[in-house]
Parts: C-alpha cells; sequence; structure tokens
C-alpha cells in the first residue's frame, strides 16, 4: 500500500470511530494466529502515551496493521527514531505519521517549565523548540508546531528514514486528534 492509500485507509478508519460504526477488523484470533509469521504495517504512527490517544481504536485497525510507537509529546528521540527506522528499513511501511492530540499534557509541561527531574527534562527539551516557535504560547498551537518539528527531526536525524524517503516513496505527514470529537486533522 502506497501512502496515499495509507492516508485514505486512515481516513475511513477515523470517520467510522466518529460515527461509532467501529468494525474491528483484523482483532480476532485468526488475525492473531496469521500474524505470527511476520507483520507488514501499512502505516507507522508517532504518537503521544496519553491514554485517551490510542491511534488503533481512532483509526479503526487491528493487529498488524499498523506500527505505532508511543511517547510523551510523540518526540522523536532516540529509541523512538530507531523503532521508526525499524518499520521502514524492515515491515515495508510507507507512511509515517506524527500524530500530535489536543491538550497534551507533555506540550503543558513543556509551556509550564521548570525542573521536572532529568528524565522528564529531558523528554521536554524535545518540545521545549515548538514552545519558542509558537507565538501564542497555546497548548494546541505549541502541539501543532511540535509535531511538525518532530516530522522534521525523523528526517534530520535519520539517515534511513531520510533515503526512503527521497528514494522509496515513504511519506511523513502530522495529525492533530481532537480529544471531544475524536476527529483527526490531517495535515
Amino acid at each position: 500500500m502506497d501512502a496515499q492509500d495509507s492516508i485514505t485507509n486512515l481516513k475511513a478508519g477515523n470517520a467510522k470511530y466518529i460515527a461509532d460504526q467501529m468494525l474491528h477488523n483484523h482483532s480476532d484470533s485468526n488475525r492473531r494466529v496469521s500474524q505470527t509469521g511476520g507483520q507488514s504495517p501499512f502505516a507507522i504512527i508517532l504518537s503521544c502515551a496519553d491514554s485517551r490517544v490510542v491511534p488503533e481504536l481512532i483509526f479503526d485497525q487491528g493487529i498488524g496493521d499498523i506500527f505505532v510507537i508511543r511517547v510523551a509529546g510523540n518526540t522523536a528521540n532516540p529509541s523512538s527514531i530507531a523503532s521508526i527506522e525499524y518499520a521502514v528499513a524492515h515491515l515495508g511501511s510507507k507512511l509515517i505519521m506524527v500524530l500530535g492530540h489536543e491538550s497534551c499534557g507533555a506540550c503543558g509541561a513543556a509551556i509550564a517549565g521548570g525542573d521536572n527531574g532529568p528524565n522528564l527534562n529531558h523528554l521536554l527539551s524535545f518540545i521545549a523548540p515548538a514552545v519558542n516557535q509558537s507565538n501564542s504560547k497555546s497548548i494546541n498551537d505549541v502541539v501543532n508546531i511540535n509535531a511538525e518539528n518532530q516530522a522534521a527531526a525523523l528526517i534530520t536525524n535519520s539517515k534511513i528514514i531520510s533515503d526512503a524517503v527521497a528514494n522509496n516513496g515513504v511519506e511523513i505527514v502530522t495529525a492533530f486528534y481532537n480529544l471531544s470529537g475524536g476527529k483527526v486533522d490531517f495535515h
């Protein structure tokens, strides 16, 4: 499946989610067994770890359909980049999505600043550029800027990903998940 077909598939799944008409395809024991020999997810999603943001549900996807990396603030840190590199190099996925969401707590913490201890400070350092770039400093503005920054970081910080984008039909998109209505805005 190419990147555009993957986007179409995700949009269709999100429409089902919004309408409470999810099909839950690929979620039964037959699918589980069929995936024991390997996986070929059609999309890679770098998503926030927020418990309200579950890509498999909001895109109505099942076992083996999407390769999801979840980390607070959907940050492109070395571990999440390595996971995406794996999916690009070994699983054949053609779409990478960086999915931000409404009222992201990690972005809120980055806006608030302060000393959050060494580990959280390290995580928030990946979001700090978005805070600095935002004129309004509103959480949702920072979320959208952060998603764009993380998408750019995937190319800047990974030869595997940048080569795949340049030569192998891999596309990177950003999106924003609206918590209240469930709609994903694709950018």
